[in-house]
């Protein structure tokens, strides 16, 4: 923790992760206490992250929040509720000790910004809210379990806590202290999996998941019978695929579940509609691909908006990769259309490119990422990484 003119300052980094069993509605929105439990990949820092910093100081005067530059309301519940969780754990862990350093009255300015499109379908409030929490935690001196107060500013939070492969139980208790995540395996499990993630829209969607998956509760039954009936069976067996690295029934698992979550939004009343023309293109390329290898080579799944992440394992990631750029021709941005970890070239066979490549639609992906399982949360010990300067106030990039 740096102590520079009276103010502490501690910089983050946390992960995007990406639910292969999906979580959707809650039974308690003021805890965020899900209605089922869900399995979550975490992806690697090194392609998708949310940096925080956060700074305390006896000369603030107020909490202040900026994201990705912009100043935003700090007295937002959620936020409120994670900086008061935080604060009770170190209350408590401290107990009468009155020497120590940072006094728990004094206001704090936290500053967040993501690497990638914020609120299209990319988690970016698991990663924003799993960031914040392990700032606030380090510039309090608290350690242990933090899942369960990330949970209370975004639900899916709790999964960026940990990395690699990241159960979330749904909990029994009322008061949620056993609706926590926890690690089914580390990142370094499956090495040969990897990732691809299709950025058709960077927008911010039309329905946000918090509104959206409360109206899902409210009116589709296809939920609550997804909740009650179908997950428990799936989380067992997909826990199962992992452990085996058995990528064929991984994969089957993850588009099913990804389907169906869908099915339920469309079950809501009035639907929502997450997925766009072009996600329904890259579903039915996935399965022209995998039915021509006669096996599940890729898997898709998408959360609540239009942008696919595909599984696969490394030795598809070339061949696939060509078969996505001929399929979605990048129209003006050739040499930024792949980022993310090196992809080779592929030469693809003539009768794999006539039944899989079907109607090319040029410009339709914006860029493909291609990223691998990663670690959990990381403090970043280089001070001229923080957000904030010795003021409190963002830094200005050059």
């Amino acid at each position: 923790m740096a102590e520079e003119r009276g103010t502490a300052r501690v910089t983050c980094t946390a992960p995007v992760n990406i639910a292969v069993i999906k979580y959707w509605g809650k039974r308690d929105t003021d805890l965020i206490l899900p209605i089922n439990s869900s399995l979550s990949v975490t992806l690697h820092q090194d392609q998708l992250r949310t940096t925080t910093t956060a700074a305390a100081c006896r000369d603030f005067t107020e909490d202040r929040l900026w994201l990705n530059g912009e100043e935003v309301d700090a007295a937002q519940p959620r936020l409120q509720a994670c900086l008061r969780e935080v604060r009770r754990l170190a209350r408590k862990r401290r107990g009468d000790d009155a020497a120590a350093p940072l006094s728990l009255s004094y206001k704090v300015h936290v500053a967040s910004e993501n690497n990638f499109p914020t609120a299209a379908g990319l988690a970016s409030s698991a990663a924003g809210y799993a960031c914040l929490v392990s700032a606030l935690a380090r510039l309090y001196g608290v350690e242990g379990e933090l899942s369960e107060v990330a949970r209370r500013g975004s639900g899916s939070a709790c999964r960026s806590m940990l990395g690699g492969f990241v159960q979330w139980h749904r909990g029994e208790r009322p008061d949620g202290r056993d609706s926590v995540a926890q690690q089914l395996a580390p990142e370094t499990h499956w090495p040969e999996l990897s990732v691809l993630v299709l950025v058709v829209s960077g927008e911010k969607k039309a329905v946000g998941s918090t509104a959206g998956m409360q109206t899902s509760v409210d009116t589709s039954p296809l939920l609550k019978y997804r909740a009650e009936v179908v997950v428990p069976e799936r989380m067992t067996r997909m826990a199962r695929c992992i452990r085996d690295r058995d990528f064929e029934a991984f994969g089957q698992l993850t588009m099913q579940d990804s389907n169906q979550f869908h099915a339920t939004c469309l079950d809501t009343f009035p639907p929502i509609f997450y997925l766009n023309d072009i996600s329904q293109r890259i579903i039915a390329l996935a399965h022209r691909f995998n039915a021509h290898h006669g096996r599940t080579k890729v898997a898709y799944t998408f959360d609540a908006g239009p942008n696919a992440v595909v599984f696969m394992l490394e030795d598809t990631v070339d061949e696939f990769v060509e078969v996505v750029r001929r399929s979605f021709p990048p129209d003006s941005n050739g040499d930024q259309f792949l980022r993310g970890r090196p992809v080779g070239t592929a030469v693809l066979p003539e009768e794999l490119v006539s039944a899989v490549v079907v109607d090319p639609v040029p410009g339709a992906i914006r860029y493909v990422l291609h990223t691998k399982p990663g670690p959990g949360p990381q403090l970043l010990d280089d001070p001229s990484q923080h957000l904030l300067g010795p003021d409190g106030l963002p830094c200005r990039s050059a």
